[in-house]
């Protein structure tokens, strides 16, 4: 006689120790934004909870952060000007090569720096590269991408993350790398990052919304699976260390899928629109902000990610503290 298989029965104890999926704060990564200015920690309208700093008020929100247990942040810059060429994201003084220094100063090796290598935030017309016409002129802006990941490098960067879905910038900004002395910097590349809904809030955090069209030429298209598999072999092919899948939330499907396909870490993106839904949801009653908070790291993680980057970073730890995750 065949038994029918039984749920595992048993106190609280028990059902933690068989847990099949588990996690702990060091694969946690906040998004951090770093403004021009002094004094000013200003609020982000479509994400309540979340602000920009500028370097001198950073300090306090970095050593928040070290308590909970979050060691990873990874930095997006808002220069003071912008201009064609994005030239505020290569420049020694770029904000985020300031706040580079400042976080390396302060807390040395205690905090593992991460930064987001892209133009959007820094270029007038809000696109990820230099243009030709009204198209992301590609190779040339692979040129200025590298630029700007060693001068991270020279400030202080452990890390650098590509975001801006240009062909072959994982390969050019290793060649940077090694060619300019920093062969121990790893590249996590946003390898699949689907041109996606979930951005709004994020845009507005930056002012990196696109002047003119939109991002679909260089991003990808959300019914496309095939495609996101070929991206991230391409990047591991050119010498990606990590890769990032972008959102998470509605793309569990492919962190499994680039996981089981790959022999590095994937990190999985729950982004600003996640993070603003469950804002809103919670602040209106309609879900439980901490369960939600819950179900969608575990998913995740669940699904094959090593690494969760999240604006719930502090309040994730929070809860593996509780016993809820982990």
């Amino acid at each position: 006689m065949i038994q029918r298989p039984r749920r595992l029965r048993g106190n609280a104890l028990l059902r933690k120790m068989v847990r099949e999926t588990r996690v702990d704060k060091s694969s946690l990564v906040y998004p951090i934004f770093v403004r021009e200015g002094r004094n000013i920690q200003e609020e982000i309208p479509t994400m309540p909870g979340q602000y920009r700093y500028t370097i001198d008020k950073m300090p306090g929100k970095l050593e928040e952060l070290k308590k909970a247990g979050v060691d990873s942040v990874i930095f997006f810059g808002i220069p003071e000007e912008k201009d064609e060429a994005g030239s505020g994201a290569y420049a020694e003084n770029g904000i985020v090569q300031k706040a580079l220094r400042e976080a390396k100063r302060q807390f040395g090796e205690d905090l593992y720096l991460i930064t987001d290598v892209c133009m959007c935030e820094y270029t007038s017309h809000g696109h990820c590269g230099v243009l030709k016409g009204h198209e992301v002129d590609n190779d040339p802006t692979l040129k200025l991408l590298a630029r700007t990941a060693l001068s991270h490098a020279q400030a202080g960067a452990d890390m650098v993350a590509p975001s801006d879905m240009m062909d072959g910038r994982v390969l050019a900004i290793r060649n940077e790398l090694d060619e300019k002395g920093y062969t121990q910097v790893p590249i996590m590349s946003y390898a699949v990052k689907y041109a996606s809904g979930f951005y709004g809030p994020f845009r507005d955090a930056a002012g990196s919304a696109p002047s003119f069209g939109d991002r679909k030429s260089y991003q990808m298209d959300f019914h496309n699976r095939k495609e996101g598999i070929k991206e991230a072999l391409t990047d591991v092919e050119e010498g990606a260390d990590l890769l990032i899948i972008k959102p998470a939330l509605a793309y569990q499907d492919m962190i499994r899928e680039v996981a089981d396909l790959v022999e590095i870490p994937v990190a999985a993106y729950s982004v600003s629109g996640e993070y603003a839904m469950v804002k809103a949801g919670a602040q209106l009653g309609y879900v439980e902000e901490d369960r939600m908070i819950a179900e969608m790291a575990v998913g995740a993680f669940r699904a094959g990610a090593s690494v969760y980057i999240t604006y719930f970073a502090e309040e994730t730890a929070r809860l593996m503290d509780a016993g809820v995750i982990g």
